[in-house]
């Protein structure tokens, strides 16, 4: 749950970088938070309101943990944009989010390997 919280942290920071793990944890938990709340949500009959207002809350921070991901793979931000571009833009951009990031620091910042994680 810490790297959840530490990407929400950094709420709007496209600058810098994001590693492989703080990335991908964030997916995950994203993920059960989400089906977590559509769950509660049709036990009670509600049409998905819960689970909306999370996903619009968690986009921001979304679209940032995405772009400093990209930065780790020496990519610019706007390559987010080929997601719009139907079935390969999403295999491009989930390719991109697998690689491993370059060594030692690169135009977007130092290596986040080499930084300690979050506790």
């Amino acid at each position: 749950m810490n790297w959840f919280m530490a990407v929400l942290k950094k709420y709007a920071v496209f600058s810098g970088r994001a590693r492989r793990k703080e990335y991908w944890m964030f997916v995950l938990f994203y993920i059960l938070i989400y089906v977590a709340l559509m769950i509660v949500e049709g036990l009670v009959g509600s049409p998905g309101i819960l689970a909306l207002v999370f996903a619009l809350g968690i986009l921001v921070p979304s679209i940032a943990v995405a772009a400093r991901r990209l930065h780790d793979t020496d990519r610019s931000g706007w390559w987010l944009l080929i997601g719009f571009v139907p079935l390969v833009g999403g295999i491009v951009l989930l390719v991109f989010m697998c690689l491993d990031g370059t060594s030692g620091p690169n135009r977007f910042g130092a290596d986040p390997k080499a930084e300690p994680e979050p506790a």
